[in-house]
């Protein structure tokens, strides 16, 4: 598995993410949760405001500034062979919100369409709760469509423990605890 790293998003990836971007728009055109863990980044209108917007959402004296009460934090799945961005995974500071206490979690994650099946889901889950440990989170809800058995394994490969099966808008959705 090539070695990634999690960075904040900055300019110097500008381009990547754009692409990104245009990669799951059309790829994953029929998915209704093509942007997990993307932070709006398919109402953008481009790299620059989607960065303005990550950055705005990391303090809690901001972050409503953008529409949200729940202050997060982005990272871009950076491969170090060859800066390539493949993924991106966002890090709710909390889930005191009845959304994200029910089935929106701590964090979602996307990885890019052309580098998918090859392990790195799992790697930036590994990395994030590395995130979460020095936030001083003791434990993390992470949840996944019950029918994708992709974000299943990457939740369980992590240590994800079941809790249980919801119902959300008429998906079923599973729900796991990562201890700290």
């Amino acid at each position: 598995m090539e070695q990634l790293i999690l960075l904040e998003p900055q300019m110097e990836y500008a381009d990547d993410i754009w692409e990104f971007r245009r990669e799951i728009l059309e790829c994953d055109a029929d998915t209704e949760d093509q942007f997990a863990g993307c932070m709006s980044l398919d109402e953008c209108k481009s790299a620059e405001e989607w960065i303005k917007i990550c950055n705005l959402r990391k303090r809690e004296e901001t972050c409503g500034e953008v529409g949200t009460t729940v202050p997060s934090h982005m990272y871009l799945a950076v491969r170090k062979k060859d800066n390539k961005l493949i993924g991106m995974i966002d890090l709710r500071h909390h889930i005191n919100h009845p959304v994200l206490g029910t089935w929106g979690g701590h964090c979602g994650y996307s990885v890019r369409p052309s580098e998918r099946g090859k392990g790195y889901a799992k790697e930036m889950l590994r990395l994030n709760i590395r995130n979460a440990q020095k936030l001083g989170i003791p434990k993390l809800l992470i949840t996944c469509d019950a029918e994708n058995r992709a974000s299943e394994k990457t939740i369980l490969a992590n240590g994800g423990v079941f809790e249980k099966t919801i119902e959300v808008d008429g998906c079923t959705m599973k729900r796991y605890w990562i201890s700290l």
